[in-house]
């Protein structure tokens, strides 16, 4: 693949409907006369519109009990909710760079922790992804795209809902009988039944993927995962206004002389309607500094390259991949306490800087050796240099140049991004569950 084309600017319009294939999409597929008596299975064939609908509502719900349930973890004290946060747009409260967990909570993690919101668009997993005519040029392969978690190793919400599960260092579930255990115990035991079968707990296997699939579910409640309710949203319909400084913001967060950030984070929305996703859902190496506080990262020889492992295996050694880690959403933002998959940064002052200075002033992001060297993009191997983006704002730029933004223009597009904030995440707003 040519390795230019997988860097530079990509100019997706990802159509929700044929990107997310949700479950109320498949459900709705069925023809209306085809009609299923026994939806209480785990696989219940083709259902009516009816009985799809309710399928879907009693799984949502069921999987909303779920993700608040900490008696799915070893530990009996880590619900899924403890580390993406309702009330922090399901991403993590901490500014912690990783949680812990594992059956004694004692355990961390080696990536930050994502937010689960506007997943829904997200297309599976490709290596080579070619707009459609009508949202860019078809011609161009954009390289890898899609998937969910920083490597874009899960492909739908309930094969992504499964690792947390038996992750060592998550909720460090034995294997799937574990968590069919567990769910034997719980208090909608009953309403699990219901929706699976009245044998469902004795085919642990058929339970673990039952799981989840409500799990995954809950994760496609709109009003929960997708409201698109931001300041930004009601400005494009035209029910808001944004001050001189958001303005200014938008204008060199989309100005591909300054931020560039939109090549990426798309900021309009698509041709057919859809509000913009602000990611084009691909993965790119931007060469993060090193996070010393990630305690993998005490061992010199341990290196986290995102695509091509470790937690992904089924592109190691594909050295054209090594450093690639997805482009994630910028809604809600400016929530995050901790940003980038290592949590590097505390502030989205800096990383935004960070793409602003990373070639000019590497001095100010990476550290010194003894002799006062810059050990400049020091999480990434030498080797993998060569799969570093290169577009603007770092456009070849070296150390001394001036960069793309000055300070004041950095405050401007951190104005903008504060605007991506959902109306349900504004201070005092969202309930605890």
């Amino acid at each position: 693949m040519d390795r230019e084309a997988m860097t530079t600017g990509r100019g997706k319009r990802l159509m929700i409907a044929a990107a997310a294939a949700s479950l109320f999409g498949l459900a709705l597929a069925w023809p209306q006369t085809l009609v299923h008596a026994g939806s209480g299975s785990v696989h219940p064939g083709p259902l009516s519109r009816a009985d799809a609908f309710a399928r879907a509502q009693a799984l949502m719900a069921l999987g909303r009990k779920m993700f608040f349930d900490p008696a799915l973890s070893a530990s009996g004290r880590q619900a899924c909710s403890s580390c993406h946060d309702q009330r922090h747009a399901f991403g993590p409260a901490s500014a912690k760079p990783v949680e812990m967990g594992g059956p004694n909570l004692d355990q961390p993690g080696v990536r930050a922790v994502p937010s689960l919101r506007y997943l829904q668009a997200a297309p599976a997993f490709t290596e080579h992804f070619y707009d459609s005519e009508d949202e860019g040029d078809e011609s161009v392969d954009n390289g890898p795209t899609g998937g969910l978690t920083w490597d874009g190793r899960a492909d739908h919400g309930k094969d992504q809902a499964k690792i947390p599960l038996l992750s060592p260092f998550e909720m460090a579930n034995k294997d799937g009988a574990a968590v069919t255990s567990a769910l034997r115990k719980s208090a909608y035991a009953g309403e699990f039944k219901a929706a699976f079968g009245d044998d469902v707990f004795d085919h642990p296997d058929d339970a673990f993927d039952a799981a989840a699939e409500a799990l995954g579910t809950f994760e496609q409640s709109a009003p929960d995962f997708y409201p698109y309710s931001s300041r930004y949203d009601a400005f494009l319909a035209g029910k808001a206004e944004l001050t001189a400084q958001e303005l200014r913001g938008r204008a060199l967060f989309e100005d591909e002389a300054k931020g560039n950030c939109a090549s990426c984070h798309l900021s309009e929305p698509a041709n057919d309607g859809e509000p913009p996703q602000f990611t084009d859902f691909g993965l790119i190496a931007i060469a993060v500094p090193r996070n010393a506080a990630i305690p993998a990262n005490a061992d010199p020889d341990y290196v986290d390259l995102g695509l091509c492992g470790p937690l992904r295996t089924d592109f190691k050694g594909r050295t054209e991949y090594c450093g690639l880690f997805k482009t994630p959403t910028l809604r809600n933002v400016a929530l995050r306490k901790s940003f980038f998959h290592n949590g590097a940064f505390h502030t989205l002052r800096d990383a935004v800087a960070f793409y602003a200075s990373r070639d000019t002033d590497p001095g100010h992001w990476y550290p010194r050796t003894a002799d006062g060297t810059v050990r400049q993009y020091d999480d990434l191997p030498k080797a993998y240099w060569p799969n570093l983006n290169q577009d603007p704002p770092f456009n070849g730029k070296k150390p001394g140049d001036k960069p793309a933004l000055n300070d004041a223009e950095i405050d401007d597009i951190v104005a903008f991004l504060q605007t991506l904030t959902d109306a349900d995440q504004q201070a005092g707003t969202v309930p605890a569950n």
